[in-house]
């Protein structure tokens, strides 16, 4: 492999974050990486910061696609072209504490894992701090199944242990579909308590909205993992339970 590590980030209309979220790359204390910024046709002036970004810095690559096809389709041609060991996952408006990848990478190799995560704060739309979100120490497939546990923005996967595994074609949560892939196929694995990544809340986020993300987690269970409706019926139960008071935040900051 040439790199260590492959960041694999989709982009839309992000040009009010993607100089941080770069940023936030450019200073991690592990620097033997590549970044696959995918443009999914921004309309805003989203490719030329980050072209200014890539002539400055041959680690920053720009793809950019010919339409909007969405986070899945960005993420997967990132991946496709991925040269890293490591893939790590991180959206355009999200940013990493500088420590993330150095700790998490040495986590994985002192525990032998091939698919990790760690908590992570919450920001608004000007990186205030409003919450964070403590992930569980450990995870199986059933467990995931009941809720995610794991922040896109915070997961790595071993290529040399697992291959290349890509996001199903779904419209949204089809990260989630991919760490169930990966789940199923290594049975459990263990996160970080610490939090390495700062998850930004938008007004129109799939996660401030409960009743779209509950469609949509349906749509994994029946159309992605094709569960029975019973069964579906079960962990959706699970799902709500856990998914009201997902995040704790600081009501008076927000």
């Amino acid at each position: 492999m040439k790199y260590k590590v492959s960041v694999i980030t989709p982009c839309h209309n992000s040009a009010k974050f993607i100089s941080k979220t770069i940023e936030s790359v450019r200073n991690q204390t592990l620097q033997d990486w590549e970044m696959i910024i995918i443009d999914d046709h921004s309309s805003d002036n989203s490719v030329e910061i980050i072209k200014l970004y890539s002539k400055k810095d041959s680690r920053i690559k720009l793809v950019q696609l010919g339409e909007n096809s969405g986070a899945a389709v960005a993420r997967n041609t990132a991946i496709s072209r991925a040269q890293g060991r490591y893939i790590a996952f991180l959206d355009a408006d999200d940013l990493w504490l500088p420590s993330k990848l150095e700790r998490q990478i040495d986590f994985m190799r002192n525990n032998n894992l091939a698919f990790t995560y760690s908590s992570y704060y919450l920001v608004d739309k000007d990186g205030k701090m409003i919450g964070s979100f403590t992930t569980k120490e450990n995870i199986t497939y059933t467990s995931m199944l009941k809720t995610c546990s794991v922040g896109c923005s915070t997961a790595i996967y071993d290529f040399d242990k697992l291959g290349k595994i890509y996001m199903p074609l779904i419209s949204k949560r089809q990260d989630y579909g991919l760490w169930l892939e990966i789940l199923r196929r290594i049975g459990s694995t263990k996160g970080i308590n610490e939090p390495l990544a700062s998850y930004r809340i938008l007004s129109d986020s799939l996660s401030s909205n409960k009743f779209k993300a509950a469609y949509y987690q349906w749509k994994i269970y029946r159309k992605v993992k094709k569960l029975n409706f019973l069964i579906s019926t079960y962990y959706f139960l699970h799902y709500f339970k856990n998914g009201i008071f997902k995040y704790k935040t600081n009501k008076s900051e927000t």
